[in-house]
């Protein structure tokens, strides 16, 4: 095949499907880096209360999981495109309220109805949006693309974060709510133009799992994952993980606000700055998996995440915390594409929605609680003693992947090559 028509060799950048694929999510994650400020700072202004921040995120978390649970199997069953369009208008139409209610003053009780809703819309847009990838481009690819991905969003999330503080000093946190509720019009947009490749191997296997009961069909993907040994490994480590760290921003924000003396712009210049770290992780990922393998990678990653929490409570500047929360940033964008691009690369087609689901929804369990018990913590004991235990937790993580099959998972599954590649238009759907 030459090398103008080989979808493995023709640059990422050259491919338009792909292109307006990762234009529109990018768009959404400019856009939604508002809400990622604005929502701890509404819930912060109204009722000055870390732990209020920590329930909120707890109520989303929650919802999150439990559209996990059976997001798979919408996956695998529907049109993942559609999926994506929809989750996209339901975040438009519930963030669009918030502004609005609030012209007649502080309205709390609405973000414990509208952010539960938006991150269930949300959980079955990610389960897709992974999923999308193996329909998007080669299997050898695959981590080439979801590095350009991530690195991208990350780029998007430097300039959020900093144009969410000034809008929301200037204007106040509704108007930042107000412009991420416009980004999901445009994510929208963006992906009416993408057309994904039909997986030969999903239409044969589609319509047995159509035959199935809906409880057999979740399970399937949670037997594949369990059955997996990586696999397996790295959901019972990522759930202490994310136990440890779902409630990290809500005591980054309350940080800079209550122990720094910061502005809400402070608060935006700090978390925008500190998305660089994600840049560079998502650049770093794929040449660091090739040299030294997936298990170091994933590893090394989680230890600098350990090592840079216990950091952030400890050092007295907003400099500081800055360059600190975006050497953690980068260990979670490292070690967090080296898990999806794992998980894609080995799970067949159609399971992938629902081992996907299984996955997060199992690591994510826990997330609630931990996002509660980290804030009340915050708040009672301050936020230097609940970094330095999540931070050592973190390091426990990396240490325990040591023991597991994890620390000897390579670079195998890059390394296969796959089938012969398919002609992007004879898979069009």
């Amino acid at each position: 095949m030459s090398r103008r028509t080989d979808p493995v060799r023709r640059p990422l950048w050259r491919d338009r499907n792909f292109g307006a694929y990762w234009a529109a999510q990018s768009l959404s994650a400019a856009g939604d880096s508002f809400a990622y400020i604005a929502v701890p700072l509404l819930v912060l202004h109204a009722t000055g209360s870390v732990a209020q921040m920590g329930l909120l995120t707890a109520a989303a978390g929650a919802a999150a999981v439990g559209a996990g649970i059976f997001g798979g199997v919408l996956v695998d069953r529907y049109d993942r495109r559609k999926l994506m369009i929809t989750a996209d208008l339901v975040r438009l139409v519930l963030y669009g309220l918030i502004p609005l209610a609030w012209l007649g003053g502080p309205q709390v009780w609405l973000l414990f109805v509208v952010l539960p809703i938006c991150e269930a819309a949300g959980m079955v847009f990610q389960v897709a949006a992974v999923t999308a990838v193996r329909n998007l481009v080669d299997r050898p690819r695959i981590t080439e693309a979801n590095g350009r991905l991530q690195a991208t969003y990350a780029a998007a999330a430097v300039l959020g974060p900093l144009l969410a503080g000034v809008v929301s000093a200037r204007f106040g946190a509704t108007a930042a709510i107000a412009i991420n509720a416009a980004s999901f019009a445009l994510s929208a947009f963006g992906l009416w133009l993408v057309r994904l490749r039909r997986s030969d191997e999903g239409a044969t296997a589609g319509g047995a799992a159509g035959r199935e009961g809906r409880l057999a069909e979740f399970l399937a993907g949670a037997r594949f994952l369990w059955r997996q040994p990586v696999l397996r490994s790295l959901t019972i480590l990522l759930s202490v993980f994310i136990f440890l760290t779902y409630g990290f921003t809500d005591v980054l924000v309350y940080h800079v606000k209550h122990d720094l003396g910061g502005s809400d712009g402070t608060v935006g210049t700090v978390l925008g700055l500190a998305a660089l770290g994600t840049v560079v992780g998502a650049l770093l990922v794929a040449p660091l998996r090739r040299r030294r393998g997936f298990g170091i990678t994933w590893i090394g990653a989680h230890a600098v995440c350990g090592l840079a929490i216990v950091g952030i409570g400890v050092v007295g500047s907003v400099r500081g915390v800055t360059v600190l929360t975006a050497v953690y940033l980068c260990g979670v964008s490292v070690g967090g594409i080296c898990s999806m691009s794992l998980r894609q690369e080995i799970t067949p087609d159609h399971l992938l929605g629902r081992v996907t689901s299984a996955f997060w929804s199992t690591h994510y369990a826990l997330g609630p609680a931990g996002a509660a018990v980290l804030t009340w913590a915050a708040g009672r004991y301050g936020v230097t003693a609940v970094t330095v235990v999540a931070g050592a937790g973190c390091l426990l993580v990396a240490v325990g992947g040591l023991f597991t099959p994890i620390r000897r998972a390579g670079s195998e599954p890059m390394a296969r090559p796959s089938a012969t590649p398919r002609p992007a238009t004879s898979q069009a759907s």
